[in-house]
């Protein structure tokens, strides 16, 4: 069994580790020392694998794992320390109340959802959305910006068609919004014709439909829509703004929860301790 360069780079680091342990309790050499021994001569290394490589892999496997147990706390220290600052000063969006919003217009939280239609994150993130409007019906509304994907060819197609139907009736563009999102996988298989036959389901005038596709007004509105989450520093998608506050990525329902929560100022349950 022959050990990577990597793998033994991450048993050196371990070897320095379990040196200055032993150099804090006893007469030892020190790491410095053990460094120099190993760059020296790197066969104590690879004869101490291949003596017992069975105990190499547990070792290096272990200070891998706790190398992504402190990558993940620091993440989710900096996420709270983030949140916390945008409760203080929230990020503003442009709220245009002309277009299409999910929810009571006079809601107390108003969610900007930055979004791409033929996303599969962007799916499960609408999927949160549902839930959460169920869960806060009175409270929320949600607001339905555009951020298609390079990649994902049918996605700016889509945006059109929304927009474009939002030009005849917002509950019709509404029920495309989740018809599209709930059936994405005929987006990628049946492209321009599962919008069409979408658009039709829902009600929309086929031949208004065919001149707003090509309206400027949508060009720009998508276009703005853009903008705004790279402001915001929105790459991927999906993203969320709750009241300014940021979500980045297909977060569950609990994330949700706390941040509206908080913003209704109710208080979070205490945890039992076990």
């Amino acid at each position: 069994m022959r050990a990577t360069k990597t793998s033994a780079t991450a048993f050196m680091k371990t070897l320095g580790l379990s040196a200055l342990v032993i150099s804090m309790v006893n007469c030892a050499p020190s790491p410095k020392q053990i460094k120099e021994a190993v760059e020296k001569d790197p066969s104590i290394v690879f004869a101490a694998i291949e003596k017992d490589p069975e105990q190499f892999i547990e070792v290096v496997n272990k200070a891998a794992q706790g190398a992504q147990k402190k990558a993940q706390e620091k993440a989710v220290a900096e996420e709270s320390k983030k949140r916390d600052e945008e409760y203080k000063a929230p990020l503003k969006p442009t709220i245009d109340e002309s277009r299409v919003f999910m929810g009571p217009k006079d809601a107390k939280i108003t969610i900007v959802e930055y979004s791409d239609f033929q996303c599969p994150y962007c799916s499960k993130g609408y999927a949160t959305v549902e839930e959460v409007l169920k869960a806060f019906p009175k409270d929320v509304r949600v607001i339905y910006k555009h951020l298609p994907l390079d990649f994902h060819p049918m996605a700016m197609p889509a945006a059109r068609y929304y927009e474009a139907i939002a030009m005849q009736d917002h509950s019709k563009a509404e029920k495309f919004y989740r018809s599209v999102f709930e059936n994405q996988g005929e987006l990628g298989s049946k492209k321009e014709a599962f919008l069409k036959d979408t658009a039709k389901k829902v009600g929309a005038d086929a031949k208004k439909l065919e001149t707003d596709l090509k309206d400027e007004k949508i060009t720009k509105i998508i276009e703005a829509d853009m903008e705004e989450a790279r402001k915001f520093n929105f790459s991927g998608t999906p993203g969320f703004l709750i009241n300014g506050v940021s979500l980045r990525g297909a977060y569950p329902f609990t994330e949700f929860k706390e941040i509206i929560e908080h913003h209704l100022g109710i208080a979070p349950v205490a945890k039992e301790k076990k």
